[in-house]
């Protein structure tokens, strides 16, 4: 008899991990600079926090890019970042402020709907 998780339908579990992703952290020496993706990856957030933390200006993309341009981000900052509990908590303080003032103005819209 097999004990686990049991995974039904085309939903993936929350900590699954992608095989891009797996390879990604397993590489001996990562690349000098990541994608905001990859940047999720390396400090343990959903690849949607990133544009989050740019924008409470927690995470600084590398050069001047354009607002629709492809972000990259320095991997030994990342690296450092990672290790810091005090930007941790940060971070995740700013995301869970910025899902929950989200999820508020879309519950005034409902509200005033009804």
């Amino acid at each position: 008899m097999r004990l686990g998780w049991l995974w039904t339908g085309n939903v993936l579990p929350d900590n699954f991990m992608s095989s891009q992703q797996l390879q990604f952290l397993n590489l001996r020496n990562l690349p000098a600079r990541s994608t905001a993706e990859e940047a999720a990856w390396l400090l343990g957030f959903a690849p949607h926090a990133i544009p989050v933390l740019v924008a409470a200006g927690l995470l600084k993309p590398l050069g001047q890019p354009a607002p629709n341009a492809i972000k990259f981000f320095a991997t030994a900052t990342l690296c450092d970042l990672r290790q810091d509990t005090n930007w941790l908590f940060r971070a995740s303080k700013e995301i869970m402020q910025h899902w929950r003032r989200k999820n508020g103005q879309k519950n005034m819209q409902l509200t005033s709907q009804i």
